[in-house]
């Protein structure tokens, strides 16, 4: 592994920048079958809420023109069970193990945020944003007052680096992005997916049960560039971007953009061994632009 991939972000070493997303993911287990999980930078898992969740009904995946909608509603076994039995498992694959939360209501998200205090998880990444959900998620991340609220009550309720992923179905991400580094924010990822419907012209329903599903996918790419680099010309934390990345040229794209490390997800289910071949590019790429570090890439954009 090439050391000069290794980075520190919101007080956390990083091997290298690329981190599976949270749901793409989930814990890891299926894809060890392609690769060792030590050489990711960091795996965000599955978006843990306080209980047990069954997710929304079928069907809630499908695929668009460069892209896919998803409305799988936070399908997950719950904190418990992902401390007592996942967790563990995790924290064997010397890889940085980032826990994505999301609630329903502030109380749930305080909750949460306490149990894994007492954890070993590095960092806890914060969903104010899935649209998924109908009641919660969406609700908090839209407005500066909710994202605001939700940052204040996780950072009083861990020691833990808290990374806020916001929503890129805002008037202003830059304003959201403020406003949780005002109550705390260690870091915020970005984005997360764009609202977005599909309809079968042959029986007039939407394609997906709940109507309405997150895209994601080559498509929103360019969208996540831009939010990530206002982001990071108005706030003074770290940025991990996220959206449509497939290649080691998008990372390095976003990178240059203003984020310090990214995250993967769509791509992972057209080509499992994405991580591998994005890892590799960008060690080529900084042997090939004689880098001292992949850091030095990092807001490297010139605005004309």
């Amino acid at each position: 592994m090439n050391n000069k991939l290794a980075l520190n972000f919101a007080g956390v070493d990083f091997k290298n920048p690329l981190i599976p997303a949270s749901g793409a993911f989930g814990y890891g287990r299926e894809y060890e079958h392609f690769y060792p999980l030590s050489i990711l930078g960091g795996i965000s898992v599955k978006g843990t809420t306080g209980s047990k969740r069954n997710g929304n009904l079928p069907p809630r995946i499908a695929e668009t023109a460069s892209g896919m909608l998803n409305s799988v509603g936070l399908q997950n076994p719950g904190i418990d069970h992902f401390i007592k039995i996942e967790l563990p498992n995790l924290k064997k694959k010397d890889t940085v193990i980032i826990a994505n939360i999301a609630g329903s209501t502030a109380e749930e998200y305080r909750e949460i945020a306490e149990k894994l205090d007492n954890t070993d998880v590095d960092m806890i990444e914060v969903n104010i944003s899935c649209p998924n959900v109908k009641a919660g998620g969406a609700a908090f991340g839209i407005s500066c007052e909710g994202a605001a609220s939700i940052t204040k009550i996780v950072r009083s309720a861990t020691k833990k680096p808290v990374m806020m992923k916001l929503s890129p179905n805002v008037t202003s991400i830059t304003d959201i992005a403020k406003a949780v580094e005002a109550e705390g924010a260690d870091a915020v990822s970005l984005i997360n997916t764009l609202l977005g419907m599909k309809i079968d012209i042959k029986t007039r329903r939407p394609v997906l049960h709940n109507n309405v599903g997150g895209l994601s996918g080559p498509a929103v790419f360019p969208v996540a560039v831009r939010m990530v680099w206002q982001v990071a010309g108005a706030v003074k934390i770290p940025v991990c971007g996220m959206g449509g990345i497939s290649t080691w040229q998008d990372a390095v794209e976003i990178m240059m953009a203003g984020a310090s490390t990214f995250q993967i997800g769509a791509a992972l289910f057209s080509d499992p061994m994405a991580p591998v071949k994005i890892i590799e590019g960008l060690e080529q790429y900084v042997y090939d632009n004689n880098l001292k570090s992949i850091t030095d890439i990092v807001g490297a954009v010139k605005p004309w």
